[in-house]
């Protein structure tokens, strides 16, 4: 395989999705997974798995089976803890510990000299405020200790593929940075300002604000990512009944005016537990905006997506398949899924948003990573 001119290590690498958004420019020189699934779905995906790919803990790597000084570190730990949907139990949790592990590689390779030039970690937007902003903070002091500079941005997947995907990137680096990376962007978001604002003295003066812009508008909707109507399962009618059952008053009647107006409607339905008149009552909610709700990992009966089409007076419904959430993640359809539909949806659901990956590639990663030798060779 052809080496292209930025390299990068990738950790918490799941089935590879941060490599398929950064793209042929970029060579992998080191990925990690603990998840046999995920690990199998990344040698499925890249032939030259077997030279780089590590499957296991982080907790159990050695600065000596990273290779080379990679131009980036890619970490995109665990962030169960850290979700609204989760406990929040922050970087004391026991799979957001993760980070930990990652971090002690990075420290030990700034002692080798061999440190990333820049890290990009991914994880949900909750990294913000989890703990009233500390962990955030604690984050901060882990890349200033080892002399990077840094910022964030919460960016919306819904800007590239038709999902709602909210995630919060902090990109360090140690490298100059040009003037031209710096400045507004849609992506400093109210929780970004308020994280930043909560920092102290010493790491808000390491503070970036990076100039990101907003892509290009999207031009597909969820319908038309769907598979076609004959080539999957349809819920039989008492099933979908028992879905519209557990609908609220008003998403009743989101789906009665989509009937009323006659045209193909698609739509989404999640399980939600909402609090009613003091008592916990699961709900089935719909959204009709051509926006697939979040993915997740298929745990729980909350976690698994379901598709709704209105369409000449007739509701049905029927689930998510895994490659239509893999086209929610920007995942081409040549990108190789498990057989198991659970564990297509594991893999999906819990991965980067390709798209996302590269906007930030060609708009700072590249731009910042090229600006060295640029000034070198005027």
């Amino acid at each position: 395989m052809s080496r292209g001119p930025f390299t990068f290590y990738e950790f918490f690498a799941g089935g590879g999705m941060a490599r398929v958004g950064l793209g042929p420019r970029w060579s992998c020189l080191f990925a990690n997974d603990f998840d046999p699934v995920k690990a199998a779905t990344y040698r499925a995906n890249f032939t030259d798995a077997a030279d780089h790919l590590r499957e296991g803990d982080v907790w159990r790597l050695g600065v000596a089976d990273l290779p080379g000084q990679a131009d980036v570190a890619w970490a995109s730990s665990p962030c169960q803890d850290f979700s609204l949907a989760g406990a929040r139990a922050g970087l004391a949790g026991g799979r957001s510990s993760a980070f930990y592990g990652f971090w002690r590689l990075m420290e030990a390779l700034g002692a080798e000299g061999r440190g990333p030039r820049t890290i990009v970690i991914e994880n949900v937007s909750g990294l913000l405020t989890s703990h009233g902003g500390a962990d955030f903070a604690a984050v901060g002091e882990a890349l200033a200790s080892q002399g990077y500079r840094f910022g964030a941005l919460e960016i919306d997947a819904a800007a590239f593929t038709p999902q709602s995907r909210p995630r919060v990137f902090i990109i360090a680096t140690r490298d100059p940075i040009p003037a031209a990376l710096v400045g507004d962007s849609p992506w400093r978001t109210r929780a970004v300002r308020a994280a930043a604002g909560r920092l102290p003295p010493h790491l808000a003066g390491r503070w970036i604000d990076w100039a990101c812009p907003a892509p290009p508008a999207r031009n597909a909707d969820l319908a038309a990512i769907l598979e076609d109507d004959a080539a999957v399962a349809w819920h039989p009618p008492d099933r979908t009944d028992r879905w519209l059952a557990l609908m609220s008053p008003l998403h009743r009647a989101r789906l009665e005016a989509a009937r009323a107006r006659g045209e193909r409607t698609v739509g989404g339905v999640f399980r939600r537990m909402r609090i009613e008149n003091g008592a916990k009552v699961q709900r089935a909610e719909v959204r009709l905006d051509g926006l697939a709700g979040c993915l997740r990992t298929p745990r729980g009966g909350s976690s698994r997506q379901v598709i709704v089409v209105v369409d000449q007076g007739q509701v049905r419904t029927r689930l998510l398949t895994p490659r239509e959430a893999a086209r929610l993640m920007g995942l081409p359809d040549a990108y190789v899924l498990p057989k198991s539909a659970t564990a297509g949806l594991h893999v999906a659901g819990d991965g980067v948003a390709a798209p996302v990956v590269r906007w930030l590639a060609e708009t700072i990663l590249e731009p910042l990573l090229a600006a060295p030798a640029a000034i070198a060779a005027e």
